[in-house]
């Protein structure tokens, strides 16, 4: 059970909510809601005007709306906004988005009805999930199209999943022994006003992106090793001259992960000076990617314990408050700078295969086959790799640096957020794909090696795999070895062998 109070949502429990975890309010959190609706309603009552509950919404701001429209005001907003297209989200970010979602009402600043928020809550614990189209949001105000859509489901209308079968809300909802909600004066508004989608993406994308950085020290560690590198370039007197964090962690775990390496030591005094940048420069530009991670997820972290919709509800100090919170311009900007710096990733890990597939001079046989020419090896291996280093470069083109304007122009600057959120999700499946081309081309490249031993780490991932892939011995196709070696980037024995 995760409990959720707006404030100190960390991203790990995102992830466990998006795997099905339970949520529950902090009792602290309900009594804010409660309070704030209570403001809401006081002022609803005495007639005050107030954005998006007595007036219409972005340029129609100053067309008032009869108080006895305010619930059907609610209901149209969530309606007309729900506008999305294209294929349905990964259910895991739909249930992060409503994770995000209902800690930011827990704050206490949105004006939600506590039975409203409820009935969130309880879609995540019956295991009901919205059907979001991945489509329509320009990332401001928020992501309203994939919200509305969210919200669909808790007025009992659009499409929902309910234990991964899809049907109507409707009867999501009565499969569930749960009711529809009637949406009261700011619901719907406070419902479909935020960046929730978008962060919701970021934050489990930010956590594989560490997970892929990680393992790609250890299957670059097995590259080199077998390429007989040099681990000289690991050397801390080297990279503690260039003192950025993840260089020197880099370095580090790669001297851990070789150490005791036969391998290694076999060509110790082979008189090669260098080897080329791919092997090199391993320490600096996964260094660089591990300091860009961390910078993203400081930022993706204070996003999803933010109050993003509008507008904002002071009811201590008596007060509305119509602000640019739901603008999603900072985590937009950190999914740009994240799909580009986790793309490095891929790209060097191409060049690191590509020089094992033609490492004649280093002992090896070409495209790692002992039948060269009857056989193709891994050849085409490494074609698979550099179709996906060269889609992430048109997806690594930032979304954010675009805007078009929208509602007739009083929303004239836009963050794409979404579109970004969209890209980096692709990106990150092309880097853990060429991050399994690699392992294949690393695995069958030590296996050219033995009877020497592999390095510490890179000995356990190779015993790890090879539970799961068969050695090379005649060609076949490399597509399910490709899928193992995915599939293994994933288990957490993974990560415990690096």
């Amino acid at each position: 059970m995760i409990t959720l109070d707006g404030r100190s949502l960390a991203l790990e429990s995102i992830e466990a909510i998006a795997d099905g975890a339970q949520v529950e309010i902090a009792a602290e959190a309900r009594e804010r809601v409660a309070f704030c609706r209570r403001f809401v309603e006081d002022r609803f009552a005495d007639g005050t005007p107030i954005y998006g509950v007595t007036t219409g919404f972005g340029r129609l701001a100053n067309v008032q709306i009869d108080p006895a429209d305010a619930g059907m005001l609610q209901l149209n907003l969530v309606r007309s906004h729900a506008a999305g297209t294209g294929e349905p989200l990964d259910r895991r970010f739909v249930r992060a988005a409503g994770a995000l979602r209902v800690n930011s009402l827990a704050a206490g600043h949105s004006g939600i009805a506590p039975a409203t928020l409820d009935l969130l809550v309880a879609l995540l614990n019956n295991d009901i999930t919205p059907v979001v189209p991945s489509k329509g949001s320009v990332g401001a105000s928020g992501d309203l199209a994939p919200l509305a859509h969210m919200s669909l489901t808790l007025i009992g209308e659009g499409d929902a999943y309910y234990r991964g079968e899809r049907m109507t809300s409707a009867e999501a909802l009565r499969r569930a022994g749960l009711h529809p909600v009637t949406l009261g004066a700011k619901e719907g508004l406070a419902l479909i006003n935020g960046t929730q989608v978008m962060t919701g993406i970021a934050s489990l994308s930010v956590l594989r992106a560490m997970r892929l950085a990680r393992i790609a020290d250890v299957i670059a560690a097995m590259s080199l090793e077998a390429f007989l590198g040099s681990e000289r370039v690991f050397d801390d007197r080297i990279n503690s001259l260039r003192p950025h964090p993840g260089q020197a962690d880099v370095a580090r775990h790669l001297r851990e992960l070789l150490d005791g390496s036969e391998i290694v030591q076999s060509h110790a005094e082979c008189g090669r000076v260098q080897d080329p940048y791919s092997f090199r420069c391993i320490p600096v530009v996964h260094g660089a990617v591990r300091d860009s991670i961390a910078h993203v997820r400081r930022v993706t972290l204070v996003e999803a314990n933010s109050v993003t919709d509008n507008p904002l509800v002071f009811p201590e100090d008596g007060v509305f408050l119509s602000g640019g919170n739901f603008h999603g311009e900072p985590i937009a900007l950190v999914m740009d700078f994240l799909k580009i710096a986790i793309a490095e990733l891929a790209s060097m890990s191409e060049r690191r295969l590509y020089l094992l597939l033609n490492a004649e001079d280093r002992g090896l046989p070409l495209f790692l086959t002992g039948r060269s020419g009857l056989q193709s090896g891994l050849m085409i291996v490494q074609y698979a790799s550099a179709s996906l280093v060269n889609d992430n470069k048109g997806l690594c083109w930032p979304s954010s640096v675009d805007t078009i304007p929208t509602s007739a122009g009083q929303e004239d600057h836009v963050s794409m957020g979404m579109t970004s959120a969209n890209n980096l999700a692709r990106v990150l499946d092309n880097v853990e794909g060429a991050l399994a081309c690699e392992l294949l081309g690393a695995l069958a490249a030590t296996d050219f090696r033995r009877p020497l031993r592999s390095g510490t780490g890179t000995q356990r991932l190779y015993d790890l795999a090879r539970t799961r892939i068969a050695p090379w011995t005649t060609d076949r196709s490399p597509a399910p070895d490709i899928e193992a070696a995915r599939e293994i980037l994933g288990m957490p024995e993974a990560l415990i062998a690096g």
